[in-house]
């Protein structure tokens, strides 16, 4: 490989997928130019002399990248950031995603108009402004249904209802949710509106993968244990390989590539969710970006290749096609948090980790911490890692690890003011 290249790395934190970006583009020999969303007051309190972006501001943000050197390759770490390096990869003539692809991928109503259009399988759906009157929307729903954000991730906000007065609840949590500095920064219309869907029934898989000239080159499929009926929908448990029989895999690939080439998306990582049942595949989301988080720990590529080293040489028109997971069987457990409330400590670390076939043991969570579950929460407590000779082996080590566990979170108490309490 040609040495000396650049390569624009945009990111929503300085977290830990950022580092190993950044690991794998120094292990190349490349040079990094890191552009983030901190505080541009603030003068490069990281030491790393990253460009201060806003990706709710794309045109501006592109204009002042594009101002810079010209690199040779971009790729992006989380949702917020893949329209911009979209647009700036196309502005450059790097290879990537379109941007009105990746724009599609970041809205949920949007990506279902044009899989329903391709002809894949599609609930019932529809989409309402927050501003509107949830009961009226609560009246056309079918139940049961799916409230979801249109351009929140990880299933943030996603809440199930299977009636009416549950459809109202469900309705004033997300748009309370909307509403918080964190999300009103973006000032996107997406985030405005509700989608509403049918439930779809099933086992749920997330397929992991690269394109290259539209074409879908799977990486990992993901078996999600756990059944997520709701009415929130935490991810838990990510085990790879998948243990459907070859004709369900096939299927999901192939419904795969159609809601990739449905969406436009031509050349870059790819995140799919999917459910199965009786009736075939149905698209949950295509996301224009690698797995999130720490999850990508759970997948390695012969010879000793981690996901973000293969996402840069892919990015800079490597032909990476060759590229083989490695044969062990592998997974990943997203502790989820159990309640709200502050973290104190977690106990039990060191028997999780003594866990046949546990790999690793990594708690994120930090003392004094204000934690929130879902469907407000957007974190975890931590993550499990495991290896094994197969699924099932894997699976069971997760959840023995997971059992050694203990955490300690304080319950908030309500301020007292003016002799009242406030919630």
């Amino acid at each position: 490989m040609p040495r000396g290249e650049r390569l624009l790395l945009l990111a929503e934190t300085t977290g830990y997928q950022t580092r190993v970006f950044a690991a794998a583009v120094e292990r190349l020999g490349l040079e990094l130019v890191l552009a983030t969303d901190r505080c541009h007051v603030l003068h490069d309190p990281w030491a790393d002399h990253a460009i201060p972006v806003r990706f709710e501001d794309p045109e501006k943000s592109e204009s002042l990248l594009a101002a810079g050197r010209r690199c040779e390759a971009v790729t992006a770490v989380g949702d917020r950031t893949t329209y911009l390096a979209a647009r700036i990869a196309a502005r450059w003539g790097a290879p990537g995603h379109p941007p009105e692809a990746a724009a599609a991928c970041r809205n949920k109503f949007l990506a279902r108009e044009r899989w329903k259009a391709a002809g894949l399988l599609a609930p019932e759906y529809f989409r309402v402004d927050t501003a509107r009157d949830a009961r009226e929307a609560a009246g056309r729903a079918p139940y049961p249904c799916v409230l979801k954000p249109l351009g929140l991730s990880a299933s943030r906000g996603v809440i199930r209802a299977n009636n009416e007065a549950a459809f109202v609840a469900a309705f004033g949590r997300i748009a309370a949710l909307l509403s918080i500095p964190e999300i009103l920064r973006f000032r996107d219309r997406v985030d405005r509106y509700i989608q509403v869907e049918r439930f779809i029934e099933g086992n749920e898989y997330a397929l992991e993968g690269l394109v290259t000239a539209g074409r879908l080159q799977v990486l990992a499929l993901f078996d999600k244990p756990d059944r997520l009926d709701g009415p929130f929908f935490e991810e838990t448990l990510y085990v790879t390989p998948s243990r459907e029989p070859d004709p369900v895999q096939r299927a999901i690939v192939d419904t795969t590539q159609s809601a990739i080439t449905a969406l436009g998306l031509r050349h870059g990582p790819v995140h799919a969710e999917m459910r199965v049942n009786r009736r075939g595949v149905w698209m949950l989301e295509v996301a224009a970006r690698t797995i999130g988080g720490l999850c990508a720990r759970a997948l390695r590529f012969d010879p000793e290749m981690t996901l973000e080293e293969l996402v840069v040489r892919h990015a800079l028109g490597e032909d990476v096609s060759g590229a083989r997971r490695n044969k062990e069987a592998a997974g990943v457990m997203m502790i989820p948090i159990p309640a709200a409330g502050v973290f104190v400590q977690a106990g039990g670390v060191e028997r999780a980790g003594s866990v046949a076939g546990i790999d690793e043991v990594i708690i994120t969570a930090k003392r004094g911490q204000m934690l929130l579950p879902l469907p407000e929460g957007s974190s975890y407590l931590g993550f499990l890692f495991a290896r094994g000779p197969d699924p099932e082996a894997v699976e069971a080590s997760l959840r023995r690890a997971h059992a050694a566990l203990e955490f300690e979170i304080a319950a908030v108490l309500p301020v007292v003011a003016s002799g009242k309490q406030v919630p």
